[in-house]
């Protein structure tokens, strides 16, 4: 018998390249090699997803990296299903790493005979055999108590923060904070009170459902350097709209910090052609092609963090101390060097 449970990754096919990207880190950090548990993931004729693991796990710590991204179905299906298949091959302990929640939007009844799909899909996750889950920026933190199993929201505004620090170096003082709508203020403020900048926020109002009919700027942004902060970023409208009425206001720039880009349908050349200088996002979900050859688009890595963040899950450690910009610093440091 082994004296000590390594830690063993498994991915579906929804992000592999950012579960390679763990996998390396991870090594890094441990000293030794820690490759992705040798399974595939496959579609029979019809579309019916089949796992087959080919390693043996049984008594294994397993970690489960899968966004449930487009197409969020599949991946969900694939998530379940990696999870049934270790369960019944005795792993001693299964975390789902679910980088980008899906479902997430779903999560209240905002008109009658509505779903609370949130809440569905987190029984569905427990009834797996998933006993913890690790997931980054959800949509809304209360999603936590839909679980009846321990789960770790880590938040990209810390990796934000160093970025913006390093970026906006020398014109920090004109740096001001953005919420794109009142439901983000709290999002917002973190980041603003990482950086010491000022927050304001775009009070947007909709004529009817999808459209916006009127934005308003709350707070006065005449030359700043503006950046929105938000979780998520779709079809990018309110985005871009929110831009254009910043610069409407006297912004000197405007940038834009998201942490999922979803980006579908005209998401991509909505942003390219907008007055934006910057997008940045995450590679919780996998990027488009369009998405790397978009000029304005950049992706900062969550590896580092998630590696960490699965590193002291395995041991007992603080997963919270990753909540600080500070603490991260070391484990970015080749990414934004220490000025």
């Amino acid at each position: 018998m082994p004296t000590m449970i390594e830690p063993k990754l498994i991915a579906g096919n929804a992000n592999q390249p950012l579960a390679n990207a763990i996998a390396r880190r991870m090594s890094m950090h441990r000293g030794m090699d820690v490759g992705l548990c040798e399974a595939r993931v496959e579609r029979f004729n019809d579309g019916e997803v089949f796992v087959e693991v080919y390693e043996n796990v049984r008594g294994e710590d397993m970690f489960i990296v899968q966004p449930t991204s487009n197409p969020a179905n599949d991946n969900l299906m694939e998530l379940l299903i990696i999870a049934d298949a270790l369960r019944r091959s005795s792993a001693a302990r299964i975390t789902a790493v679910i980088p980008y929640f899906g479902y997430a939007r779903q999560d209240r009844r905002s008109k009658a005979r509505t779903p609370i799909t949130a809440k569905l899909v987190a029984n569905m996750i427990v009834e797996a055999g998933i006993e913890r889950v690790l997931t980054l920026d959800l949509h809304a933190t209360q999603i936590q108590g839909f679980f009846d199993i321990p789960v770790d929201n880590l938040y990209a505004s810390p990796i934000y923060a160093l970025d913006a620090m390093h970026n906006f170096r020398g014109k920090m003082d004109e740096v001001m904070v953005v919420s794109p709508d009142v439901g983000g203020v709290a999002r917002a403020r973190d980041l603003a009170q990482r950086i010491s900048a000022p927050l304001s926020i775009v009070d947007k109002r909709r004529g009817k459902p999808g459209e916006v009919a009127e934005m308003t700027v709350i707070g006065d942004v005449k030359d700043k350097v503006c950046v929105i902060v938000d979780d998520i970023v779709d079809t990018a409208g309110t985005l871009c709209k929110a831009a254009e009425v910043l610069m409407e206001n006297g912004a000197k720039e405007v940038h834009a910090y998201i942490t999922h880009g979803v980006l579908s349908g005209p998401a991509v050349d909505r942003v390219s052609k907008s007055v934006m200088k910057s997008l940045v996002i995450t590679d919780t979900i996998l990027a488009t092609d369009s998405v790397k050859g978009c000029k304005n688009i950049r992706i900062v890595p969550t590896a580092p963090m998630f590696a960490q963040a699965i590193l002291n899950t395995w041991n007992g450690t603080s997963v919270s101390s990753l909540f600080d910009h500070k603490t991260l610093g070391p484990i970015y440091e080749g990414l934004y060097a220490a000025e």
